[in-house]
């Protein structure tokens, strides 16, 4: 248990009115969207200024606290939870656009604002902040450095890591520093920036970021193809990109994962009987006419390929639907069981045989699965339920499933996380793509930062040094 004198310093540092230590309070921070787990701190703080989180990691290394830095709470992974109890530091109040700069293409936000909230803010200026994560009207930007983010426009614009130009952090000893410059180019020693970008909480903590922007395209325009063979649409992903159309997002949908949401949402969403896969590709332009002409051009192309049918949304409404149940999959998937969310990533080509053997283990070991994602950056995430799985099934035997598509996502040149981490769940998998000397390595940055292991214990790497609460 946390010692009375530290509890009591922690709660000066913030004020009377930025702590909760109230069961419904504490229960909140102890999850997140990764399967059911629950893991309660034993206090939480919402700081307000650097300078506070600065205090706080002071008495916290003093006291050998444990730290875990929440954003929204809409990880998939378990990085966020408090497995070893300690204080949940929220960011909730750091949620200031700070500047818009749009001569040099960037902003300066903290890192409690809403991914979609930096994308409205930034329209009257006609610019975007392009990466999209299902989860953007609700996750942080924090949160989506915090696990290199991507969505669903990667495919053309790229994930989180490649916007990042510069972050203020506080580490764990107190000590505030930027941890790069504001500019497009800067080979001054190592990348400290960029280490911090996936870093899962586990070496500082992020209190502002400088972000690059883009100007906002006008136009876009969604097409929706079906197909009856898994392996059919994957590959068509790959056909796309290499006779020359430049979509901004390629998104996979398995038939089952689109039934449930039309169970729980009522969408505009044509289907016949036969469709079983689906691929939402985006196409951006200045005008719709010209749109209308990329449409008319790439719609010989997928009957080519083998495509159903082809569809094009009548208007905004029905457009905003087909968005609306591409994003809802993972949220509503997990309404309807206990689950397991694998976010794999294989090069593109490797797809449809990703597909298949993610079916062939599934068989093999009793799971159903709903697989969807963003095929156009070969990023296939896939949802395995529990359904009637007894217990022992589901805890020896479907990991073992879960270790064989990850050996062969990493055979094939691919890994096991794409975007969302390795936190709490993925960390029993990581010997399938680390070495020994991986872990040394890793080890050592982590030892560097964190020395006496208080920020995210008990997740994927730990500090040689790192001590229990006193």
């Amino acid at each position: 248990m946390m010692l009375k004198e530290a509890k009591e310093r922690l709660i000066s540092i913030v004020g009377i009115d930025n702590y909760a230590e109230d069961i419904a309070s504490l229960k909140e921070a102890g999850s997140d969207y990764t399967e059911d787990l629950n893991f309660p701190p034993e206090l939480v703080l919402f700081p307000e200024t650097p300078q506070q989180i600065s205090q706080i990691l002071k008495a916290c290394s003093e006291y050998r606290i444990p730290v875990y830095t929440r954003g929204a709470g809409t990880g998939l992974s378990g990085a966020c939870l408090p497995v070893k109890g300690g204080i949940a530091l929220s960011t909730k109040k750091f949620n200031r656009i700070l500047n818009i700069d749009t001569d040099n293409f960037q902003v300066t936000v903290e890192p409690g604002v809403i991914n979609q909230e930096l994308k409205k803010a930034l329209e009257p200026h006609g610019f975007t902040y392009p990466p999209d994560p299902a989860s953007m009207g609700s996750s942080t930007i924090g949160g989506n450095i915090a696990h290199g983010a991507g969505g669903p426009k990667a495919v053309k614009y790229g994930t989180t890591r490649d916007y990042v130009l510069n972050l203020e952090v506080v580490l764990p000893n107190g000590e505030i520093i930027w941890t790069g410059s504001n500019t497009l180019k800067n080979a001054t020693g190592f990348s400290l920036t960029h280490l911090m970008i996936g870093s899962e909480g586990l070496l500082a903590v992020i209190t502002k970021a400088v972000l690059k922007i883009v100007p906002r395209v006008s136009e876009e325009l969604l097409m929706l193809v079906s197909f009856d063979n898994a392996e059919i649409a994957a590959k068509t992903v790959s056909e796309i990109l290499k006779n020359g159309y430049k979509p901004s997002g390629i998104e996979l949908m398995e038939r089952s994962g689109i039934d449930i949401v039309l169970a729980h949402k009522s969408l505009q969403f044509p289907q016949t009987p036969e469709d079983a896969f689906y691929l939402l590709v985006v196409l951006e332009g200045d005008t719709h006419e010209s749109l209308m002409v990329q449409a008319e051009s790439i719609y010989p192309f997928f009957e080519a390929q083998g495509a159903l049918n082809v569809y094009i949304p009548n208007n905004a409404d029905m457009a905003n639907d087909w968005w609306s149940a591409r994003r809802s999959i993972g949220e509503l998937v997990k309404q309807t069981s206990i689950y397991k969310e694998e976010d794999t990533v294989v090069p593109r080509t490797k797809l449809p045989e990703l597909l298949k053997v993610v079916k062939q283990i599934g068989k093999e070991y009793g799971f159903n699965s709903v697989c969807y994602g963003h095929a156009g950056d070969g990023n296939l995430h896939i949802n395995i339920l529990k359904e009637q799985l007894s217990d022992t099934d589901w805890n020896e035997n479907v990991p073992k499933g879960i270790r064989k598509i990850f050996e062969y996502c990493y055979s094939v040149g691919g890994t096991i996380s794409g975007e969302h981490g390795v936190g709490y769940v993925q960390k029993e998998y990581l010997d399938v793509v680390m070495t020994p000397t991986h872990f040394q390595l890793l080890k050592g940055i982590k030892n560097t930062f964190d020395p006496l292991g208080i920020l995210n214990p008990g997740k994927w790497i730990e500090s040689d040094l790192g001590l229990p609460v006193k």
